[in-house]
C-alpha cells in the first residue's frame, strides 16, 4: 500500500513540476518541443504549451522526488520520462481531434500521462495489472480534483 502511495506521489510530481514551472516561471524558457511545427493534418504536432522547460522540470523533479522517497534516480527519472511521454501523446491527440491546449478530454488528458510511466516500471516493481489499474484510476480521479484545487489557489490557468 506505501509502494501504492509513493508511486502516486511520483506520478504527481512529474505531472505537476511543469505547472508549477509555468506558474513560477511564466514564459521564461518555455521554448515548444514541437518547434512550432504542424503534423500532416495542418495542426501544430504538439501544440505552445509542451515545451522543453517543462520536460527538464519534469524529469529532476520526478528523479529528486525518488531519491528523497529512497527509491532508485532511475526510477523517479523513468516515471518522469513516461509521463511527459504520456502528456505529448495526450496533446498531440487533442491536436488531431481539433482541441486547443487549454480544452479539457476526460480521460485523454489523465491516462496516458499515469498508464505510460507505470507499465514502464511494472517489471522493475512487480505491478500487476489489478495495482495499475487502481492506480490509473485513483490518479485521474484525484488529477480531477487536484486540479480544481490549484485553479482555486490561481496556480493553474485553467480548472483541468
Amino acid at each position: 500500500m506505501i509502494e501504492a502511495l509513493q508511486l502516486l506521489f511520483l506520478l504527481f510530481v512529474a505531472n505537476g513540476a511543469p505547472v508549477l514551472a509555468t506558474r513560477v516561471l511564466d514564459t521564461a524558457g518555455d521554448h515548444p518541443i514541437d518547434g512550432g511545427r504542424s503534423f500532416l493534418d495542418g495542426r501544430p504536432l504538439f501544440g505552445p504549451s509542451k515545451t522543453w522547460r517543462g520536460l527538464g522540470v519534469a524529469l529532476l523533479a520526478s528523479t529528486l522526488a525518488a531519491l528523497l522517497l529512497g527509491w532508485p534516480a532511475e526510477i523517479g527519472l523513468l516515471i518522469g520520462a513516461a509521463a511527459m511521454l504520456g502528456d505529448l501523446l495526450s496533446s498531440f491527440l487533442k491536436r488531431r481531434l481539433g482541441l486547443a491546449s487549454s480544452a479539457q478530454a476526460l480521460g485523454i488528458d489523465q491516462v496516458p500521462e499515469a498508464l505510460l510511466p507505470l507499465l514502464a516500471v511494472r517489471e522493475t516493481l512487480a505491478l500487476d495489472g489489478w495495482v495499475i489499474a487502481a492506480l490509473v484510476a485513483a490518479f485521474v480521479v484525484l488529477e480531477l480534483l487536484l486540479s480544481r484545487l490549484l485553479y482555486r489557489l490561481h496556480i493553474r490557468r485553467q480548472p483541468y
